[in-house]
């Protein structure tokens, strides 16, 4: 058997090079859109919390942002907690929660399906974190390629 001689690491050491950046720093010109969609459960993956920090920060860097929530994807707008809603019942349990609402107070817009909130995970509106616009199923597509003709930057978050 091979022996391991190398000393354990120890907390506080660095194993990367985090400092480095390769590419430059790009930022918005004025006007330009993003939109960052989803079509994935809340805490079935860490996608749907990667890329709400990802549009978190495409709105940081200028760009005029607008989520998606549509089929499973307006399970990240509900509001939840336990016992009551907004108590946090594990550490991250309100991350969603957390990210979404943050987006917002920066100025980014987020929109959540009306169909796929009823229809498909019985929910109404009340149940969407304040500040989210529910929205036709029609205007799902509609915003998507109003985002497209205005050659904005678009990440599509599909799990399912």
């Amino acid at each position: 058997m091979p022996k391991v001689t190398r000393p354990r690491n120890e907390k506080g050491e660095f194993l990367v090079d985090y400092e480095e950046k390769v590419f430059e720093d790009v930022k918005a010109e004025p006007g330009e859109k993003a939109l960052v969609t989803f079509h994935t459960v809340a805490f079935e993956g860490s996608i749907g919390f990667v890329n709400l920090l990802q549009a978190t920060r495409l709105r940081r860097k200028g760009y005029e942002t607008s989520v998606l929530l549509y089929g499973p994807g307006v399970t990240l707008g509900v509001q939840r907690g336990f016992p009551t809603l907004g108590d946090e019942a594990f550490p991250g349990h309100q991350n969603f929660n957390k990210q979404i609402s943050k987006f917002m107070e920066e100025g980014g817009k987020v929109y959540a399906c009306r169909f796929a909130l009823q229809a498909l995970y019985g929910h109404g509106e009340g149940a969407l974190i304040e500040g989210i616009t529910p929205i036709n199923p029609l205007d799902v597509l509609d915003l998507v390629l109003l985002h497209k003709k205005a050659g904005a930057v678009i990440l599509d978050t599909w799990t399912l």
